[in-house]
């Protein structure tokens, strides 16, 4: 049976985090696809081809892995793709509360459609996209924290 997952995000930048959840993901799923939500309410640091840029480097060589930018309902985008899952990571206990309402709200839109919650390995709990930005942003080494190529685009958007 192939199993299809979408992970979705703003992805604003791609971090180590996303990248564990990602690497475990393609554990359980035959296709994932990665999908970068437009989310101009959050006020992205980087645009809409440049966060897929950044996570198509990454995952260049991963042929199960496809990349794709959305910004409908992530049920209809699931529909669409044929997807049977939804990877949603977890860091913290308040990403669980805010998850959790999400699960509800995907259920009643569509019951056939999992959520699979990974929590993100120790090491990375503490990650965030908005520490990474505001760490690079104030000059400070983020090597441990995201991969060499969005590094360096982070460093070229704070010069």
């Amino acid at each position: 049976m192939n199993r299809t997952g979408i992970y979705p995000g703003s992805f604003d930048p791609i971090h180590k985090g996303h990248i564990d959840i990602i690497n475990r993901a393609t554990k359980l799923v035959d296709k994932l696809y990665i999908a970068v939500a437009n989310s101009p309410h959050k006020k992205p640091l980087f645009n809409l081809d440049e966060r897929k840029e950044m996570i198509e480097e990454e995952f260049s060589s991963n042929s199960s892995i496809e990349v794709i930018a959305f910004d409908n309902l992530l049920i209809d985008l699931a529909n669409s793709l044929k997807a049977e899952i939804l990877i949603r990571g977890l860091r913290v206990v308040s990403d669980f509360e805010y998850e959790f309402q999400m699960l509800g709200m995907n259920r009643q839109l569509d019951s056939k459609i999992e959520t699979v919650f990974l929590m993100a390995d120790a090491q990375c709990q503490s990650i965030s996209s908005n520490f990474v930005k505001e760490i690079a942003r104030l000059g400070g080494d983020i090597s441990n924290f995201t991969n060499k190529f969005v590094a360096s685009k982070l460093k070229d958007k704070y010069k």
